[in-house]
């Protein structure tokens, strides 16, 4: 144990080497984000779960529909067996007839795309609130953000997701083919997540615990948060760790007989935090919900949430520090996933690789020739060709930001990184916003457009 703090001393320094987070304060969220009101009412074999969301909402431009996401009719989601389809619909208590669009989902699967019409066009600033009731279906054994296995079920992005994004519209960007995240979301008050499943599962939810109820053999747990752009939901027979962590408390979930020990996976959370907030700044929430999904092989963030496969010890490291490292790149700054899914993922992989001390692992002299200048290209672009996507976005992105930093310094790169992190906090993004944080640092925004991240100027 002594020699393990030693080590993570000294990552820790290597971190250090910039003088640590800038004094900029982080943006306040919007005052008029949406507020959602979200319950899950889980079958007693998990496979599944019928819904009930309202969404409180204040455009700040026209509207004359309000459009909402199904992500899991993405087409990896759906190609292992998982759908959400709207039964239901009102605008402001009337009933509405959804149109469905497949954007991007594949033949046979519920449309990805929700929009419900309405009466007549509302003038920004006038609320807007929506009623829906779903059905979620769950793939079986799926390696996948939503799946049903050996007695657990876990799910993200597995509601109508509202898709406006102040200062832009709706946003429309299609599924893609390549597995990853698509989603682009406001942040939203989430006033209410109630998960209602047979008695004695345990639940991981988002935000704090806000108490449970039983009736029926069946108990609802109830969850609340005030800020987050996606929620994610885990229930089964967990063994169920709670610990304070690096300031956080932490809620981890694992099952019996997983490969990795619980105080293990506490230890590497704590230090995976402490490396990444001195490059970063203060974790982002005060809670953090943990859980292992079976079917998964990888990991999957939500904002302050996570689920991983069954990961063994020498693999935890990375995978936990690189997940995290998406709290600040997606959670606290969101982006559009599908369009520009290199502000996050090349952010997360270039975090991992500082805060773990292993920027040796990524070179531009590494990337293939053909995906050279395609670090902006949208998820679309990549078909289904995982091994091509990571090579062209997490690796260039990584291998490109690394080289940045090494060009202009860590000082300065990082405190541009913090006070992007700062400005942007708590809305979307875009390559914009990225350029002007390194506006004062040139070298940073050419190599960003030679790789084809920005666009030229």
């Amino acid at each position: 144990m002594r020699r393990a703090a030693v080590v993570a001393a000294l990552l820790t320094l290597l971190v250090a080497c910039s003088p640590g987070p800038s004094a900029a304060p982080r943006a306040d969220p919007d005052p008029a984000r949406p507020v959602v009101s979200l319950a899950f009412d889980l079958a007693d074999d998990l496979r599944g779960a019928t819904g009930r969301e309202r969404v409180v909402f204040t455009p700040d431009a026209p509207i004359c529909e309000v459009v909402l996401r199904a992500w899991p009719n993405a087409p990896v989601s759906a190609g292992e067996g998982s759908s959400l389809r709207v039964d239901a619909a009102a605008v402001d208590g009337a009933p509405v007839a959804p149109r469905v669009e497949a954007a991007g989902a594949p033949a046979g699967a519920p449309g990805t795309l929700v929009s419900l019409p309405l009466p007549s066009c509302v003038p920004a600033g006038r609320t807007v609130t929506a009623d829906l009731g779903f059905t979620l279906t769950l793939g079986p054994d799926a390696d996948d953000r939503l799946g049903s296995s050996r007695g657990v079920a876990w799910f993200g992005s597995a509601f109508p997701l509202l898709a406006w994004v102040r200062g832009q519209g709706w946003s429309r960007t299609p599924a893609a083919s390549v597995a990853g995240e698509n989603a682009v979301s406001e942040e939203f008050t989430l006033r209410s997540l109630e998960v209602t499943a047979p008695r004695g599962l345990a639940v991981s939810g988002v935000g704090r615990a806000s108490g449970t109820t039983d009736a029926g053999g069946r108990t609802t747990h109830r969850f609340a948060a005030d800020t987050v752009r996606d929620v994610a939901v885990a229930v089964g027979p967990y063994e169920v760790v709670e610990r304070d962590i690096a300031g956080t408390r932490l809620h981890l979930f694992l099952l019996t007989g997983t490969r990795t020990d619980p105080d293990r996976w506490v230890a590497e959370l704590d230090t995976a935090i402490g490396r990444l907030e001195p490059l970063l700044g203060p974790f982002p929430y005060p809670d953090l919900w943990v859980a292992l999904a079976p079917g998964q092989s990888s990991g999957i963030e939500y904002p302050g949430a996570l689920q991983f496969g069954d990961t063994r010890p020498g693999d935890l490291a990375g995978l936990a520090t690189h997940e995290l490292a998406h709290q600040w790149f997606y959670a606290l700054v969101g982006n559009d996933q599908g369009l520009h899914p290199w502000m996050d993922e090349a952010f997360a992989t270039w975090a991992e690789a500082v805060a773990t001390g292993r920027p040796d692992e990524y070179s531009l002299a590494a990337v293939p020739d053909r995906l050279d200048g395609r670090l902006g290209d949208p998820m679309t672009a990549w078909g289904d060709r995982f091994g091509r996507y990571e090579d062209g976005v997490y690796v260039q992105g990584a291998a490109t930001l690394l080289e940045a930093r090494r060009r202009v310094g860590a000082s300065a790169f990082d405190d541009a990184v913090r006070r992007y992190l700062a400005v942007n906090a708590h809305r979307v993004a875009g390559p914009a916003d990225v350029a002007a944080a390194f506006r004062d640092l040139p070298a940073v925004t050419d190599l960003l457009t030679s790789r084809g991240a920005l666009p030229p100027a």
